[in-house]
């Protein structure tokens, strides 16, 4: 068996394995939502049933109110799992609204000039596209954060008539220096990332954003329409 062959097998396994991954996620992320979720609102409102049927007594009041707010406390925990494991939002809003999201969510924690350039309409293409795209998104997100030190940061989606190209541009440390180097030979997220868009038929790069900074690009082209 040829070099060749064994890179294709291994590539074929590994992307049969994230799709299984993907899908183990998004079934624990609908468990947490649907069991956990309504049951900690059903706590919610007995504590408040509870609460209103309390005698007025300061030290009584005072440790429901505890309680309430160790229960928020577990809601906000439990919501912020599910989002991790799985963001629904790709799946019924699209991968434009969970994009802009998730910059915006860059933005604000990093204190970096983070913008957001999206096509008008949504994608047509598979779940399993724009899975590859927010991770891609993520991961060139997270790379800036730890290595790029950059202080804007671009991230762009074309939907063409062949393909989707997303690209994440910093004016940070480009390639070729010991940081952008470190990011991407010790990155596991991106390398996986790249074998999701290679599984695929498209490809994932890292390269110098013209004088100053890094892009990241994945190409994914998009899967033959059927024919009626």
């Amino acid at each position: 068996m040829s070099a060749t062959t064994d890179a294709a097998e291994l590539r074929e396994l590994l992307g049969y394995i994230n799709n299984c991954w993907d899908d183990e996620r998004r079934a624990l992320s609908r468990q947490m939502h649907d069991s956990l979720g309504s049951s900690l609102t059903a706590l919610t409102m007995h504590l408040g049933l509870l609460t209103s049927k309390l005698p007025q007594e300061p030290a009584l009041l005072e440790r429901a109110a505890q309680m309430k707010n160790l229960l928020h406390t577990v809601i906000e925990t439990n919501r912020a799992m599910q989002h991790k494991l799985w963001n629904d939002k790709l799946e019924f809003l699209g991968v434009r609204v969970a994009l802009g999201e998730l910059v915006t969510q860059f933005a604000a924690e990093q204190h970096i000039k983070a913008s957001c350039s999206l096509p008008e309409d949504e994608p047509a293409c598979p779940r399993g596209h724009r899975v590859v795209l927010l991770r891609a998104a993520e991961e060139g997100l997270r790379n800036v954060t730890a290595h790029a030190r950059a202080s804007t940061v671009d991230v762009i989606m074309d939907d063409m008539d062949d393909s989707i190209v997303l690209m994440v541009k910093d004016d940070g440390a480009g390639p070729g220096s010991g940081a952008a180097d470190a990011a991407w030979q010790g990155c596991h997220g991106l390398r996986l990332v790249r074998e999701r868009a290679l599984f695929l038929g498209g490809s994932l790069t890292l390269a110098a954003n013209g004088s100053q900074g890094s892009v990241l690009t994945v190409t994914l082209p998009k899967p033959p329409i059927p024919a009626p």
